[in-house]
């Protein structure tokens, strides 16, 4: 696979990724504005970030002449179903599932800049883009949750390994 390539599989992935990331926050809004409405205009603010990261890998895989993943259907339905659980069961999952879900895409999105440093800079350019965005979502959740909570220690994992298989089938689409 040439550089280009792995910049366009990985493009790929991280645009359904956002487009899972708009899903929760969408259903985490629609449960949140009935239970714990002060959360929704940080939850409104995050998925505006999302939308915009969205755009940002939907225009360089445009450029590219490439298609969006197989898995971008998928990272939307299980997202807005993630999105909806969490909701309803509060603040510290709402918050739990952030910092989860954001520890995975920071996590990739460094070795991403690392393996396509010097091959693929417009990848490098978009990745870099959103970097700092889904540092603020993840540092902000986490200053809503306590990482000895009844939520934070199940819902870590457990999102986290959905998060990663996720990315890790996307990848092989």
């Amino acid at each position: 696979m040439t550089g280009t390539d792995l910049g366009s599989r990985i493009l790929k992935v991280n645009h359904a990724g956002e487009f899972g990331a708009i899903s929760i926050y969408t259903g985490q809004i629609i449960v949140a504005s009935l239970f714990v409405r002060d959360l929704v205009p940080e939850l409104a603010e995050f998925r505006s970030h999302e939308r915009c990261h969205r755009e940002i890998f939907d225009a360089e895989l445009r450029r590219r002449g490439r298609r969006r993943c197989r898995s971008y259907w998928l990272c939307g339905v299980g997202g807005l179903s993630l999105g909806l659980l969490t909701g309803l069961l509060g603040r510290s999952a709402i918050s739990a599932t952030t910092v989860a879900v954001e520890s995975v895409v920071l996590r990739h999105l460094e070795k991403q800049l690392v393996d396509l440093r010097d091959i693929d800079e417009a990848a490098v350019a978009a990745i870099s883009a959103i970097a700092a965005d889904e540092r603020v979502h993840h540092d902000q959740a986490a200053s809503h949750v306590l990482e000895s909570s009844f939520w934070y220690r199940i819902l870590k994992p457990v999102v986290s390994a959905a998060t990663e298989s996720v990315i890790w089938f996307g990848m092989r689409l």
